[in-house]
């Protein structure tokens, strides 16, 4: 009979199921979930947002507009803000030159006095680059909720978080509520299994990866970066990762966190202690994305596939392999592609190996990190770079630069001839007095190679802190891997 007892045992083990089936979570749903403070009819919830982080250029609108309501900051203990976009990078102890790059960053002190944030500006000892002095303070953690106005906020995914890009509307959201109004995205997961190359590194993983996508390849999606390629990566390469997730068009990107981050966050200033420790390490291990969990769209990549990579256009989903020529318009068609190719002055079929180039940048949120200067001074060391080529190291805290210095990264870098600056974005954005002048090629170490992006006409060839040392030495685009014993 169909109403017996035995039909009512498999009913009830049909619904277990189901229940265990809709409770398996990707790591993306598990933290949005664990933020919801309510979901408005229409689809969209509201998020609370464990930490803000600010700086000058998004947030004068964003504090103007609380003044002309009446209202302060709600949460100011998890608000944090520093001076970065449009710092100088040499003598910062000095008035800034630029008019409106001195404008912003008073404006700036002058609304963290007012409305009771905390600053790290010029001159203290926490100062730098947004995303990178939250990281390595440990101000970051595992599980949380991370926006900003500047759309590479997905760097904080690397511990296992939701972050984000905001605009200056939702700055003043976060600031008069802690709380944000969200669409849910899609969830993609990227696997990279295998063994990476010698001379290749992480910045060449996402490189990869954008090529493979496309700059709009992503858009829709959070991203879950898996694999054991991804899993063999220390924190400060997860993040150049989770940096450039933006650059493919996605909301963000996320890796789940283990030992290797736990390891990393543990004794950081702003990091739990004694029993929050523990209470907050039992919560960490419980994220990652549950066996058999679905996601949207899933890609898988052999790491063994992946070489040095650098752009050729004026995005950075036109990249190419070391070893590669630049595509034809066959193969990529469109009037973009074309147009892309006159700016960069570079031709259909083209291999880029030989290529001479004035300028490189090492910096920006993407590798301005210790361990970033570290691999470009073990391949610098003891040589000279060509005498045509202008180089710039610009580290991304002051932290990063007092350990470079500590360590004679800093002498060892000077000694090859290279310029080592003070901290801030630089040569990424050309907001600041660090540009490229027009027409030139600049291979850098940043995140966006748009047209002027570094200066007006200035040329970007995007690329890792190992080819850019290199390219540094020859003086030339080259295959980092010939020179590695």
């Amino acid at each position: 009979m169909p109403y017996g007892k035995e039909w009512k045992g498999f009913v009830a083990i049909y619904k277990d199921l189901i229940k265990y089936e809709l409770n398996k979570k990707t790591l993306f749903d598990k933290i949005w979930d664990a933020h919801v403070v309510t979901s408005i009819e229409g689809g969209q919830d509201v998020l609370y947002i464990d930490r803000h982080f600010i700086h000058e250029v998004t947030s004068p609108q964003a504090f103007d507009g609380l003044a002309k309501r009446g209202i302060g900051v709600f949460r100011t203990d998890k608000t944090i803000a520093t001076a970065d976009h449009n710092v100088p990078t040499i003598n910062q102890h000095l008035p800034i030159n630029e008019p409106l790059s001195r404008f912003q960053v008073e404006k700036l002190v002058e609304n963290c006095e007012k409305f009771g944030v905390e600053l790290y500006g010029l001159g203290h000892p926490y100062q730098g680059i947004v995303h990178v002095i939250g990281p390595e303070l440990g101000i970051t953690q595992p599980g949380m909720t991370i926006v900003c106005g500047d759309s590479h906020t997905s760097t904080h995914g690397a511990f296992g978080t939701i972050a984000f890009g905001i605009g200056t509307s939702q700055v003043e959201q976060v600031l008069a509520s802690q709380c944000l109004l969200q669409s849910r995205p899609k969830r993609m997961r990227i696997t990279v299994d295998g063994q990476l190359q010698k001379g290749v590194v992480s910045k060449d993983i996402i490189l990869y990866i954008i090529s493979k996508l496309t700059a709009a390849g992503g858009t829709g999606y959070f991203v879950e970066y898996a694999g054991s390629a991804i899993r063999s990566l220390s924190m400060e390469a997860r993040m150049t990762i989770c940096n450039m997730s933006i650059e493919m068009g996605a909301r963000g990107g996320l890796i789940a966190p283990d030992e290797i981050t736990f390891e990393y966050v543990k004794g950081r200033a702003f990091a739990p202690k004694g029993e929050a420790w523990d209470k907050a390490l039992a919560y960490w291990k419980t994220l990652y994305s549950d066996e058999d969990a679905v996601f949207d769209l899933e890609y898988n990549f052999p790491a063994e596939d992946i070489e040095p990579m650098v752009t050729y256009g004026t995005n950075p989903g036109m990249g190419i392999k070391i070893s590669q020529s630049i595509p034809t318009a066959n193969a990529e068609g469109g009037q973009s592609f074309t147009k892309s190719l006159e700016y960069m002055g570079f031709r259909e079929g083209e291999n880029l190996i030989g290529k001479p180039i004035n300028y490189v940048f090492i910096g920006s949120c993407t590798n301005s990190r210790i361990e970033d200067l570290r691999l470009v001074a073990n391949y610098v060391k003891g040589k000279k770079k060509a005498h045509h080529v202008n180089v710039m190291v610009v580290p991304g805290s002051q932290q990063v630069a007092a350990q470079a210095k500590a360590e004679g990264i800093d002498l060892i870098l000077q000694e090859a001839g290279f310029e080592f600056r003070e901290p801030g974005c630089s040569a990424c954005l050309g907001m600041n007095e660090d540009k490229i002048p027009a027409g030139e090629y600049c291979v850098s170490t940043s995140n966006r190679n748009f047209e002027g992006r570094q200066g007006p006409g200035a040329r970007t060839i995007l690329a890792s802190p190992l080819t850019a040392a290199a390219v540094a030495i020859a003086g030339m685009i080259t295959d980092v891997r010939e020179y590695l014993n």
